[in-house]
């Protein structure tokens, strides 16, 4: 599904849309590839494993658009999706993702990306959205549609840093003083798992200590 009509001021040009990926799965990355190999129209500039990287190729390589995954090591597609937008606002953003996640969708809108869509679409679905948002428009694919109307049609999400509803939970905890064996069993996943969002969220709102993490918390109303 595509929302908003091109930009009379974007790609007036012949030349074929050149596009960046980023995705940490290597066979992830052959197999989008291996797709737009087949599409005269369109050119794969570079390949990123993480965000930064994605961040860095991008500065450097200019693409029309960053096809990139949301999860992701070192720096996560939503924090990237906002450096780029921010260095970049000429490359669009298209975010992959195998989650229809709301929290997800509603980070990916306030992130700046211009598209979110699935990992299970056809090829000609992630071709047709690849050309929707290098030519100025958005493309979400329909099985995230419903959720990009809930978005933007409840309260506004006083969210600027996209977090998931797991990560509320972990920085309400991490708040509160809470170790991380204890977060794990209350929220019933592993400690190492509490550790990786952790890390997420040190990342998304700006390697904060323990009392800034606290004033986030307390920013975005999770602390009663």
């Amino acid at each position: 599904m595509t929302a908003h009509s091109p930009s009379p001021a974007r790609r007036q040009t012949d030349k074929p849309i050149r596009v960046l990926l980023a995705d940490d799965h290597e066979l992830v990355r052959d197999g989008i590839r291996a797709r737009l190999l087949k599409v005269p129209d369109l050119e794969v500039v570079g390949e990123a494993t993480n965000g930064r990287e994605a961040v860095s190729l991008a500065e450097n390589l200019r693409p029309d658009v960053l096809l990139m995954d949301v999860s992701m090591p070192v720096m996560n597609g939503l924090e990237a999706a906002r450096q780029v937008r921010k260095i970049l606002p000429e490359t669009a953003v298209l975010i992959l993702s195998v989650y229809d996640n709301p929290e997800y969708v509603r980070g990916v809108v306030q992130a700046g990306a211009r598209g979110y869509i699935l990992k299970d679409i056809s090829s000609a679905e992630m071709i047709t959205a690849i050309t929707s948002v290098a030519t100025g428009g958005y493309y979400f694919s329909a099985a995230v549609g419903p959720t990009l109307v809930g978005a933007t049609t409840s309260a506004p999400v006083e969210d600027p840093y996209g977090l998931t509803e797991r990560e509320r939970q972990v920085l309400t905890a991490i708040a509160g003083g809470q170790p991380n064996k204890e977060v794990a069993k209350d929220l019933g996943i592993s400690v190492r798992t509490v550790e990786s969002h952790r890390l997420n969220l040190r990342e998304k709102v700006g390697n904060k200590n323990a009392a800034q993490l606290y004033k986030v918390a307390q920013d975005l109303g999770l602390l009663d």
